[in-house]
């Protein structure tokens, strides 16, 4: 009984509000190593590591999304004003994921990227 409130206490913990995306933090340089290895083709979406590669792409949106909308809550200017419904053509934005100096992708996370390259498609207006 004892083990099973261990093993219930430390999956409490490893599922709780922000552990799951601190875990999932990596650098944007790990993650395009990882993404660039997969093809683009119908049967790479089957691949457990482009599912994976998938949600953190989601949460890095998600995360710059909730940034957006706190910036323009609080009187603030954006990292980026997109539309409401943009479109997103993932071989482009890894083109442009790699065309950051690896030196920085080393440094930055997949928000990160994710914001520069929401920053670069969609500038707010000066």
């Amino acid at each position: 009984m004892k083990r099973l409130a261990s093993i219930l206490f430390v999956l409490g913990v490893l599922l709780a509000p922000g552990a799951v995306e601190a875990q999932t933090q990596r650098t944007l340089d790990g993650f395009l190593a990882e993404a660039n290895r997969i093809p683009f083709n119908a049967t790479s979406a089957l691949r457990p590591s482009a599912h994976r590669l998938k949600g953190e792409t989601e949460r890095a949106f998600g995360a710059v999304n909730r940034e957006i909308r706190d910036a323009r809550a609080g009187g603030r200017t954006p990292p980026a004003c997109p539309p409401e419904s943009i479109s997103l053509n993932p071989r482009q934005l890894l083109n442009f994921l790699n065309g950051i100096p690896q030196e920085r992708r080393q440094r930055m996370t997949v928000t990160d990227g994710i914001r520069a390259w929401m920053a670069n498609r969609y500038p707010c207006p000066g």
